[in-house]
């Protein structure tokens, strides 16, 4: 069972594997069809295709973030369509890191699916690695999803300002307040402090070393129990990539805030924090 990260020759000795359900979850938020759009022209043989905005988010409105959760009945007729039950293991990839494979991953773990795992260095490490690839459009059997949402991995707005180790995963610019280029306000949540999310990643695109994440993660712990560690960005994404390396680790699941910042300074009672240094 792979439950963190899947090494593209690992899941290329599994493709025909009538137990593996593959999903291609490329997305660009700066352009919504360009995943799809990819998926179309080239993909991993047997994949399906989730899309971050149509599938791993809910109707947004004045108190959500960029990309709340879809409700729980929505989350599991999802999994149902793309073929998933208890008896299967799932492999998410993107050609973003990680960044939005890791929410779904985040969503099935948060459901109850313990067999999901991330492509390693995702589609362009499948390419530059000559794997096969297809065009066809894939459809998997509707198969009969059954879960139930653990509401001890996700906190809420009201819970954010009492945490005690809350890490912001955006790049640190934004953390800083000094440049924002998507929400209407920058800078950060009182009391946070900053990981970005590429950190876990080499230049190749695939994941550092276990050790060096561990080692990272732990020395931004400092003396607070990993067990503590809540998780936000903008909206929820790619918070759920740094849960994801924290998993692969073999450190404590930390939680997530899924409305992030985006939620955040929706409400401007609520308190902001920048850090901008000459």
């Amino acid at each position: 069972m792979y439950d963190s990260i899947v090494s593209c020759n690992q899941l290329h000795a599994c493709l025909t594997d009538p137990q593996y359900v593959i999903i291609d979850c490329r997305f660009d938020l700066s352009d919504p069809a360009a995943g799809r759009n990819a998926y179309a022209k080239s993909h991993i043989p047997g994949a399906i295709y989730v899309d971050l905005a149509q599938d791993l988010s809910g109707p947004v409105n004045e108190d959500t973030g960029r990309h709340p959760l879809p409700a729980t009945e929505q989350i599991m007729e999802l999994f149902s369509r793309c073929g998933i039950d208890s008896t299967r293991q799932v492999v998410l990839y993107d050609a973003s890191a990680g960044a939005y494979a890791a929410r779904m991953w985040w969503m099935l773990k948060y459901m109850g699916h313990p067999s999901v795992g991330v492509l390693d260095g995702g589609w362009q490490h499948w390419v530059s690695c000559s794997l096969p690839t297809e065009q066809r459009i894939n459809h998997n059997t509707h198969r009969q999803f059954v879960g139930r949402p653990d509401q001890r991995m996700q906190v809420t707005v009201s819970e954010v300002l009492a945490l005690t180790l809350l890490v912001d995963s955006r790049e640190p610019e934004r953390f800083s307040g000094k440049t924002e280029p998507i929400d209407p306000v920058a800078g950060h949540i009182p009391g946070a402090v900053n990981y970005f999310w590429k950190s876990n990643i080499e230049e190749d695109g695939t994941f550092r070393s276990l050790d060096e994440i561990r080692n990272n993660l732990l020395a931004l712990y400092a003396d607070e129990k990993a067990e503590n560690a809540v998780f936000y960005c903008g909206s929820g994404v790619t918070a759920c990539q740094n849960i994801l390396s924290a998993s692969y680790a073999g450190l404590p699941l930390p939680r997530l805030y899924v409305g992030s910042w985006s939620e955040w300074c929706r409400d401007p009672c609520r308190p902001v924090a920048v850090d901008i240094r000459k």
